[in-house]
């Protein structure tokens, strides 16, 4: 299991990665306006570049009790990820072509996402998205990952465990947690929301950025979400506060 031995949605699986928007083990070289909404953890390198012009709206561990703790439970949650028992192998199959619901998703070598990857929680608050990448994962130029339904968007459950490295091309629209067992490379522009991106036994590499791993709706967004306004343009609303957010932090 993840650490505590709690599973995948769990409130303590992420032990205190919990507490991370970046984990890397080589370090941390930016390009450009890039902002980390959260903290950043480097363990056992303790080096970050292109600070500023990035943003780190949080502490960075040099190295610390509290880095070292942070990517030791990371490691147990990316173990967790791959043991569980997938629901479907889409071996060779674009995400980019998919809707998919709530499940453990296996991919036996790499995966690619080139157009746009719907997930649909059919409204469950509870709905996990797992994706078991054997290899690389690699997502083309303005490729998207879009939630619909209720749940998955606001509690980040999507997790995608990576066997070795995670590339984010131009302008991609990314979702969910990556744990890459060696790099992520994320190309101008790319963007992950709701979601950590932590590199196990190698380096994270970024260009113009935003990484946030909670995006909570403002209570008047909440209102209007669950007083029968469409899920789709509550979404839609998020990502366009997001990129509001960012460009006033340039």
């Amino acid at each position: 299991m993840g650490a505590k031995g709690q599973a995948p949605g769990d409130p303590g699986f992420w032990g205190t990665a919990a507490n991370f928007a970046v984990i890397s083990y080589a370090g941390v070289t930016n390009t450009g306006p890039s902002v980390i909404e959260g903290n950043v953890a480097l363990s056992p390198t303790p080096s970050i570049t292109g600070f500023p012009p990035g943003v780190v709206n949080g502490t960075i561990h040099y190295n610390d009790a509290e880095a070292v703790q942070a990517r030791i439970d990371a490691t147990a949650a990316y173990n967790t990820l791959a043991g569980l028992t997938p629901t479907a192998n889409l071996t060779g199959v674009n995400l980019g072509t998919q809707t998919l619901t709530a499940g453990v998703y296996h991919f036996d070598s790499s995966a690619a996402l080139d157009g746009i990857l719907t997930l649909n929680t059919l409204s469950d608050a509870n709905a996990i998205f797992v994706f078991q990448i054997g290899s690389t994962l690699t997502a083309g130029i303005g490729s998207q990952v879009v939630v619909t339904g209720a749940g998955a968007g606001i509690d980040a459950n999507v997790f995608w465990q990576v066997g070795s490295s995670t590339t984010l091309m131009t302008n991609a629209e990314f979702f969910g947690n990556i744990i890459s067992l060696a790099s992520d490379t994320l190309n101008t522009g790319a963007n992950v929301e709701n979601g950590r991106v932590i590199a196990l036994n190698g380096a994270v590499t970024l260009d113009s950025n935003e990484i946030n791993p909670s995006q909570v709706p403002e209570p008047s967004t909440w209102a209007m979400l669950f007083g029968g306004m469409g899920v789709g343009g509550f979404w839609t609303r998020m990502r366009c506060r997001s990129r509001r957010n960012r460009q006033g932090g340039l």
